[in-house]
């Protein structure tokens, strides 16, 4: 897959609506050899993000929702590094003139993270992504499944078969290959693990507001004969 390319998706995946979305892509497992390109090229173009106040139409990311919000995800930001991780770009609250009192955090990346660490484990419903390496498709795999969650994930690749392989077996309610975030009302919208419990849209989401009751009924109860 062109890498320019699923640089785009991936800042797409995590910094729409500065992350506070649940199907955010906030874990990025990708493979060892572009590594380094992928980290660097991420961090170049996320700089390069316009953050500021959704009425000015040349924002490209808006604040956090409250300074609560704000708070924990600078906490989260705080645990990375003292955990270890790399932070590469971001990770402060943003001030001035421009963004008055809102609640604004610049787009952050951390990367050479570890599986157990909290920024990778927990949701931090921020604009924060963790970069991680994997060695090949077996660890890609076990990395995308360590989590107590599971509503997205996406796979990027030209090889769509290795893609369709991969895909079914991401412990994942929502899937993408090759894109990220697009939804249609059509499809069931719904998690596995500790990501939410059965499904909305689709036909899956109108049986959740229906209650199902069997009826059995002999028509002929005498034919039997059981009681003669």
């Amino acid at each position: 897959f062109d890498l320019d390319t699923a640089v785009d998706y991936a800042l797409f995946a995590i910094y729409c609506n500065a992350g506070q979305v649940c199907s955010a892509g906030s874990r990025m497992i990708v493979e060892e050899s572009i590594y380094d390109d992928f980290v660097k090229k991420m961090a170049e173009r996320a700089k390069k993000i316009r953050v500021g106040p959704g009425m000015d139409s040349d924002t490209e990311m808006g604040p956090l929702v409250s300074e609560q919000q704000m708070n924990t995800v600078l906490n989260f930001i705080d645990i990375g590094k003292k955990e270890g991780a790399r932070l590469v770009t971001g990770g402060e609250r943003l001030e001035g003139e421009k963004y008055g009192k809102g609640f604004y955090i610049g787009p952050t990346i951390f990367a050479d993270v570890k599986p157990d660490m909290r920024v990778v484990q927990e949701e931090i419903f921020g604009p924060v992504v963790v970069v991680q390496k994997f060695k090949d498709e077996e660890h890609a795999i076990e990395l995308a499944n360590d989590s107590d969650y599971g509503l997205a994930g996406a796979v990027f690749t030209k090889d769509i078969t290795r893609a369709y392989r991969v895909v079914k077996q991401l412990r994942a309610g929502i899937t993408w290959v090759n894109a990220y975030h697009n939804t249609y009302t059509e499809c069931p919208w719904g998690g596995y693990k500790q990501s939410g419990w059965g499904r909305e849209l689709g036909t899956f989401g109108l049986e959740a507001y229906t209650e199902v009751k069997q009826i059995n009924i002999n028509l002929d109860p005498i034919a039997v004969g059981w009681f003669e």
